[in-house]
């Protein structure tokens, strides 16, 4: 079920055309584009924010998940709660006034006292339900609180003038000089329609206070107290919708940027093989063209198994190797149980691309990188060492890399406080990054295997340099 969208602007009337921008507040006050700028995106009726509505369809369903938001109140819950909760105070008073003529001994019958109160009470019940909608639709503002005020008295007064009417209409009113009860509009002696004024002006007199405080008020303070937590629960959607989506757009312009910063650095090392070695450049650019096969399956992904990304990061290590051939040694130790471990896509390759860069590289007769991985208390343990000058070389730019700043960023927006990524320089000399993330599994089925074949070494899979195609 889905509510009809307004077809004209409240302000001009002037009539929507399908797909026109329209502009609602949080009860579904409608503008068009040029009032919602002229009340300065503000509803003049409310004072709530006017919000572009999603476009109308033609021809088209909406599809009920799009946009999740609050539901409105529907109207008939409204009836139904008056009702329910009148009747059941008019049942409670007729037993307490019953009980209280009885102690005072001048006792009434239960049916007569429910009568009474029945028609003092329940008479309320038809008229809760548009002050609901009064105060609901125009609620009380500071910036308009004198025009408030007078709205709301002059809407308590026609509230127990109606409620003095419907009275009339159901019960008897007490004549203190006949000493009964008499209708206000008919004669029974008489058999003929005769007006009480005085009677319904005395009735009247005596009840506004008490209708207008002891009801009215209580009525309307409860309908702001509703409208405010709808309010706050709209509000708190659309942050969430907003924090979701600036949060995947954060994680696209990172994941953008790496692309970017590892193409470059590759397409410089086939640049500069094309000197030395046009058979090697050739088989890069060989190598690349997979790689970026890779990256347009992945296209739009943030989140892959473990294995998947150690096979990207494999295959970029293949183009590695032709530059650097027998220079670089390459171990991947990793525990079994973490080939399934979910990990953000592009997580190691800046990583490995910084140990070949400013470890591997810097050493003449090469240089090793280290890729471990296992899982220690619920947690996915990653690191990326190399043997290289360490972090106190002053020609290496370890700490202030795009792609290491781009990885703790992307890891900052997915886990929040749930993550950490640390440089530490051994005694022995190089550089070991250090990730740790929670721990959450895919189902085997699904994940990639391992492009190479793994040797038994201490119940983790190990692939050495060797290995490597």
């Amino acid at each position: 079920m889905h509510l009809e969208m307004k077809t004209r602007c409240e302000k001009c009337a002037h009539a929507f055309a399908p797909g026109e921008d329209a502009y609602i507040c949080s009860y579904e006050c409608t503008f068009c584009q040029a009032c919602a700028a002229n009340a300065h995106h503000t509803c003049p009726n409310c004072g709530g924010e006017l919000l572009r509505r999603p476009r109308r369809i033609v021809g088209a369903a909406v599809p009920a998940a799009t946009a999740p938001t609050l539901r409105p109140t529907r109207s008939w819950l409204i009836w139904a709660v008056s009702f329910g909760v009148w009747t059941v105070v008019s049942v409670l008073a007729t037993f307490t006034i019953y009980e209280f003529e009885r102690m005072r001994g001048t006792p009434m019958s239960v049916l007569s006292t429910a009568a009474l109160e029945f028609s003092q009470i329940l008479t309320y019940a038809p008229l809760t339900p548009l002050v609901f909608a009064l105060a609901i639709r125009f609620p009380f503002r500071l910036g308009k609180w004198w025009k408030r005020c007078l709205l709301y008295l002059a809407g308590g007064v026609l509230f127990s003038a109606a409620h003095i009417a419907l009275r009339t209409l159901i019960h008897p009113i007490w004549d203190p000089d006949a000493k009964q009860y008499i209708w206000a509009f008919w004669n029974s002696a008489a058999h003929v329609i005769h007006m009480r004024w005085d009677l319904i002006e005395s009735l009247f007199v005596l009840n506004i206070v008490d209708d207008i405080t002891g009801t009215y008020l209580p009525i309307v303070l409860v309908a702001h107290a509703v409208s405010y937590y709808r309010g706050l629960r709209e509000r708190e959607l659309r942050t969430s919708q907003l924090q979701a989506q600036l949060a995947k757009a954060q994680l696209q312009a990172l994941k953008s940027q790496l692309q970017p910063h590892f193409l470059f650095n590759t397409l410089h090392s086939i640049s500069t093989l094309m000197l030395m070695d046009v058979h090697a450049a050739d088989r890069m650019m060989t190598r690349l063209s997979d790689l970026l096969r890779m990256i347009l399956e992945d296209a739009g992904t943030q989140i892959t198994t473990l294995s998947r990304e150690l096979e990207f990061v494999n295959c970029y290590l293949e183009i590695e190797k032709v530059r650097f051939e027998e220079r670089l040694t390459v171990v991947v130790d990793v525990a079994p149980e973490t080939l399934d471990a979910l990990v953000p896509h592009l997580l190691l390759q800046p990583l490995v691309d910084n140990a070949v860069k400013h470890g591997v590289s810097k050493r003449t007769e090469g240089g090793e990188v280290r890729i471990t991985a296992a899982a220690r208390d619920g947690e996915l343990e990653l690191q990326v060492a190399d043997n290289g000058a360490g972090l106190h070389a002053p020609e290496t730019p370890w700490t202030h890399g795009l792609g290491l700043r781009a990885t703790r960023e992307r890891l900052e927006t997915l886990y929040g406080q749930n993550q950490s990524l640390e440089l530490q320089s051994p005694p022995e000399g190089g550089v070991v990054v250090q990730i740790h993330i929670p721990l959450q599994l895919q189902n085997r089925d699904d994940a990639p295997a391992l492009p190479s074949t793994p040797d038994a070494e201490g119940g983790h899979v190990v692939l050495r340099e060797a290995q490597l195609p």
